[in-house]
């Protein structure tokens, strides 16, 4: 007996898989809009994104300040690093804990969301996030007026091109993360790894963070950078604003396809299947 590829084969006997992929989500599924439970992970979105816009700003901003000595660059990406991994925790048996437009844009490609859920989903995570760089800017105006918003920008001396690129690879990062960390083959052989899984996640946007913070700030989140962006409301925050969408959106696609495509061999069992059903024709 030999197991290999998560297969079991017994002489004689079919290798089965000990887990079961669940079904792709529906394109279009309408019937969600009359479950509570959609509008409930709808507001858990909201406000799990609320809360992390605010922690995360109020630290980039109160790293600006001289008299209380900041956190510095590591403790700016442990803030991100670790909202992240408190909030995905709670609210990832409610709504998949996605906080962030780039994630939920990636499982769609993934057909793990309906279009419908992922439209609500990132108006959601967007709302939360001007209301969470709101409550900074209400609460420390001066020191946010200061420390530029938290809003995003390309660092000087590097390129738009340079910052695009950073954004691009910072999300297939975070986004493969999230597709391995969540994939029913693990989680079928290891029971402990969806108690787990917010771990790597958190962990992800940490080291995306220490490495393109000096880059640009650091997006990886289209609503984290339009949150800071509507809110700071200033030129700067506006003049490199479709990198912080492009980038992850393309990362995010990247990465889906990667997984779901290559890793988990997605095209050739599509393709297997299809010659199957030809020779029984």
């Amino acid at each position: 007996m030999s197991k290999e590829a998560g297969s079991l084969e017994v002489e004689g006997v079919p290798a089965r898989k000990d887990y079961a992929d669940p079904p792709p989500a529906p394109l279009f599924d309408f019937s969600e809009f009359g479950l509570w439970s959609f509008y409930r992970a709808c507001i858990a979105e909201f406000v799990a994104t609320l809360l992390f816009l605010y922690i995360t700003i109020a630290t980039v901003v109160r790293n600006s300040d001289q008299d209380c000595g900041g956190v510095g660059m590591l403790g700016i990406a442990w803030a991100f690093g670790g909202m992240i991994f408190i909030l995905v925790y709670c609210t990832a048996g409610i709504s998949g804990g996605h906080i962030n437009p780039a994630v939920t844009f990636g499982l769609f490609v993934a057909r793990k969301v309906s279009l419908p859920r992922a439209i609500l989903y990132m108006v959601a995570q967007c709302l939360g996030a001007i209301c969470g760089v709101g409550l900074v800017k209400g609460f420390q105006k001066t020191l946010y007026v200061t420390a530029g918003g938290g809003a995003n920008t390309v660092q000087s001396p590097y390129s738009k091109g340079t910052g695009l690129a950073a954004e691009i690879i910072g999300t297939f990062v975070l986004v493969y993360t999230v597709l391995s960390a969540t994939d029913p083959k693990r989680n079928a052989r290891d029971s402990h790894v969806p108690v787990l899984a917010p771990l790597p996640i958190g962990f992800a946007v940490f080291m995306v963070h220490l490495a393109t913070i000096p880059i640009t700030g650091t997006g990886i989140n289209p609503a984290r950078s339009f949150g800071a962006a509507v809110i700071y409301n200033e030129s700067k925050s506006w003049d490199d604003h479709w990198i912080y969408w492009v980038g992850p959106f393309v990362g995010a696609f990247a990465a889906s396809v990667y997984h779901q495509y290559v890793l988990r061999a997605g095209v050739w069992k599509a393709f297997g299947s299809f010659r199957s059903q030809t020779s029984i024709i």
